[in-house]
């Protein structure tokens, strides 16, 4: 799905108030029937994320802290079953599985000997059965799957998603009898910054040399691509020479101005694949 910058801008616009659930991308899509429930998600995730980094000292500063965490420990006294920590996050716009992880950490700083380390709390919030506590540990069971853009539960998601279209992508490569090599066989000859296929026998899309392919299961919306063409894409094209960024769920549409560069971008695998007919060494 290619959007103009004005029909992402309306969707984010709409994002700007509302709450990382699955009951506000539902309305979402209520809201833009015509876009692909994938593509919604995708843009909710991200514009979150950029609300989230804006807003994530004041949430850990001291005196946050202490208040969270007083509000925490009143809540549960009061009713252990209820959602405390779930709704505190949503009350004062914060990721919950962010949430989840303060009242932890200084859960732990109050109950154990020594400052816990980042592994033991990572460790916890992808198992709560190993928090000391059962009522934090119903909490923050809550919180985890209750959030719909941070935490581990959306982070092992976001792999699976991500490797299904890396498998995707090769299954299409091979159906068009292309020879390539991926990530890992380039990792093996020493590359250290690879796309995720490289070309063995060049091809031209829409009349553009393409030697390398990179599979994004992602919506690439001004920030992400600009720190994709910054960390990655101009990387690839200065070491293998042009290529082919393809962004799953789409992208914006005044972002595919690298063409004449060497950069182009795809929401899809391309269906008119001309094969030339000399190898890359």
């Amino acid at each position: 799905m290619i959007l103009t910058k004005a029909q992402y801008d309306e969707i984010a616009q709409c994002l700007v108030s509302v709450p990382p659930t699955r009951q506000s991308l539902r309305k979402l899509k209520q809201r833009f029937p015509s876009q692909s429930q994938a593509t919604l998600l995708s843009i909710f995730s991200q514009e979150y994320q950029k609300h989230i980094k804006r807003t994530h000292a004041k949430h850990h500063t001291s005196e946050a802290i202490e208040s969270y965490y007083q509000r925490y420990l009143n809540g549960v006294g009061e009713n252990g079953a209820a959602p405390v920590l779930l709704e505190l996050a949503n009350e004062v716009d914060y990721a919950p599985s962010l949430m989840a992880r303060i009242i932890l950490e200084r859960f732990l700083q109050e109950h154990e000997e020594a400052p816990p380390s980042k592994s033991v709390i990572n460790s916890m919030l992808r198992d709560p059965s190993q928090i000391p506590d059962g009522v934090l540990a119903n909490q923050v069971y809550q919180c985890i799957v209750n959030d719909c853009c941070y935490g581990p539960l959306v982070d092992c998601i976001k792999h699976a998603i991500g490797h299904e279209h890396e498998v995707l992508l090769r299954d299409l490569l091979l159906e068009k009898n292309l020879s390539f090599l991926d990530e890992d066989q380039l990792r093996a000859r020493g590359y250290d910054k690879t796309p995720d296929f490289i070309l063995q026998v060049p091809v031209a899309v829409e009349g553009h040399i393409i030697h390398w392919i990179e599979s994004k299961a992602s919506f690439g919306d001004e920030c992400s691509h600009h720190a994709y063409l910054h960390d990655q894409f101009w990387s690839y094209w200065n070491r293998f020479g042009p290529g082919l960024v393809i962004y799953w769920y789409g992208f914006i549409q005044e972002l595919d101005c690298n063409r004449e560069r060497g950069i182009l971008l795809h929401a899809c695998f391309p269906t008119d694949i001309v094969t030339l007919c000399h190898s890359v060494a």
